[in-house]
């Protein structure tokens, strides 16, 4: 069952009275079945793109291109932008420090132990939100911190004072939350709200939480803690988001992501997906744009040398890609059919791909993007051509495609030939002379030739015009790649004449993978238009 929600503008009301982007979104029936009373209207994204997504492998930015991704993350309408732990390096406070200073529209924090040190080196980059941490968990108490619980919630509550002496904003998490005791959980989560932090975040630091235990979890922290509440998830369970969402529908109001899923490790939530879900399936707003998504979804992975996976959820390649002839005949009637939104939501384009599974429908919607007719049984023609193609591993690009398409368009109909090929065998390699054994049927018989060439192409066209008639002569030939690469569509012209004579003359084209194939077919075609011509004579 499917749900379609068309808002016509911002304050218009969905399911439940709750506002919806405005783009359509085509959702299941049962996702009103999540929907409680106590759900927030809205929710804050926290992106850390530039904290923990530089913390990927591999991933290094320069200030520069943290300057970019976070103007681009102002722009997008992200609540609150981690630029970075300026305490780690030099360059790493100089970055912060610049992010600080451009005026962006999303507030911007900086990442701090439960230091004083920590606290004054964030300060002195210019921000005014700080998000301050340490370890909880009795894992890293015992062997990373070498410290006792009181000790931790000691320099907890010394490092919040700190930063609220000087004014700043204060977001405190325990490192390692969702295997910390329960108990002292919510010990610390009261000691650092009397301390005065002005939110606190729930890290599933090595992505160990399932989402009934995170809903279980939220509830019980929620009956402790009078601030916000933060959810910051990492995906080593592929779980980051469907947590993250689970935590908002708990009680959760503010959520820690990162572009494109990136993150230490498996990664962290991904913000596209973050936001997309809590729309969607909560009806719970953002202050993210999300037509801008896409652009910076794409503008994240260039700079961080990142590819966005083709079958990624939201912003990847295929995420509104249509292939199987099914589906598109059904798009292109009703996106409904089989998308969950429109691409346009998320700045993102519909692609109709043409391969192994492309139907008529498919075709003939591709060729009028690029203002081509064909008749129906051209177009089957050329689908007929796109499955042999695909089956052999071969992708048609669009600019392949429309070759075909002339191609076929150009074929004669219900002429018959009087010279086709039935066989045909090259032999060529390393001291080797090419040599072309064809066999090809001349008004009903069959006639067999070969002959030698200087390459494999030139050995075929001498075999086929040994067999026709030796006064064929090769006036012209020409080979071109349609697109790049190695697996590229060829396009083969050949033109012919007979005793030499340019009224007794004939061109024939053809299209294919296969350089001496396609050019054995354009001959043969050449030929029989140049044989039809010659016979009647």
């Amino acid at each position: 069952m499917t749900v379609r929600r068309t808002i016509d503008d911002s304050t218009s009301k969905g399911i439940e009275g709750r506002s919806l982007d405005r783009k359509r979104v085509y959702t299941s029936e049962f996702n009103s079945w999540a929907l409680t009373d106590s759900m927030p209207s809205s929710a804050l994204i926290f992106d850390t793109t530039l904290r923990d997504g530089e913390q990927t492998p591999g991933v290094a930015l320069s200030i520069d291109e943290k300057l970019r991704i976070a103007e681009a993350l102002s722009d997008l309408g992200v609540d609150v932008i981690e630029a970075g732990f300026p305490m780690i390096s030099t360059g790493e406070r100089d970055s912060v420090k610049k992010i600080a200073s451009l005026g962006l529209q999303s507030r911007v924090c900086a990442l701090s132990r439960s230091s004083r040190k920590d606290v004054d080196v964030a300060i002195d980059c210019g921000v005014d939100y700080v998000h301050t941490f340490i370890a909880t968990s009795d894992a890293h108490l015992r062997h990373k911190l070498k410290m006792t619980r009181d000790e931790v919630k000691s320099r907890a509550i010394d490092a919040i004072e700190h930063a609220k002496a000087h004014g700043l904003t204060v977001e405190f998490s325990c490192e390692d939350a969702t295997r910390t005791d329960l108990d002292f959980l919510k010990e610390m989560h009261i000691a650092v709200q009397q301390a005065g932090a002005d939110k606190i975040n729930v890290p599933d630091t090595v992505g160990v939480t399932s989402p009934p235990a995170m809903e279980r979890l939220i509830t019980e922290l929620l009956s402790v803690t009078k601030v916000p509440l933060s959810i910051h998830c990492h995906d080593d369970f592929g779980l980051a988001v469907s947590n993250s969402l689970t935590a908002v529908r708990s009680g959760a109001r503010q959520v820690h992501v990162c572009v494109n899923g990136l993150g230490e490790r498996a990664g962290n939530a991904a913000l596209e997906e973050v936001v997309l879900g809590l729309m969607a399936f909560y009806n719970i707003r953002t202050n993210v744009d999300t037509r801008k998504i896409g652009h910076v979804s794409k503008t994240v992975a260039n700079l961080t040398g990142m590819p966005i996976p083709g079958n990624k959820a939201i912003v990847g390649g295929n995420a509104f890609a249509h292939e199987s002839g099914i589906h598109v005949h059904g798009i292109l009637v009703d996106p409904s059919t089989y998308e969950a939104f429109g691409p346009e939501l998320v700045g993102m384009q519909r692609e109709i791909v043409v391969g192994k599974h492309t139907g008529i429908h498919s075709v003939k919607e591709k060729l009028s993007e690029y203002g081509v007719s064909l008749t129906d049984d051209h177009v089957k023609k050329v689908v007929e051509e796109i499955k042999k193609l695909a089956e052999s591993g071969k992708h048609v690009d669009d600019a392949e495609l429309v070759a075909l398409a002339y191609h076929v368009a150009g074929q004669r109909a219900g002429e018959v030939r009087k010279v086709k090929l039935k066989e045909f065998a090259v032999f060529t390699g390393l001291n080797i002379t090419p040599t072309a054994v064809v066999t090809l049927e001349v008004d009903g018989e069959n006639k067999r030739g070969s002959e030698i060439g200087i390459g494999p192409v030139d050995a075929a066209l001498n075999a086929i015009r040994s067999v026709v008639s030796g006064k064929i002569s090769l006036v012209e030939y020409r080979l071109s790649a349609i697109t790049g690469g190695s697996d590229a569509l060829c396009e083969v012209s050949v033109k012919l004449q007979h005793n030499g004579e340019k009224k007794a003359a004939s061109v024939g084209k053809s299209v294919g993978s296969d350089i001496v194939q396609t050019s054995v077919d354009a001959t043969v075609e050449a030929i029989d238009r140049l044989y039809s011509r010659i016979s009647k004579e």
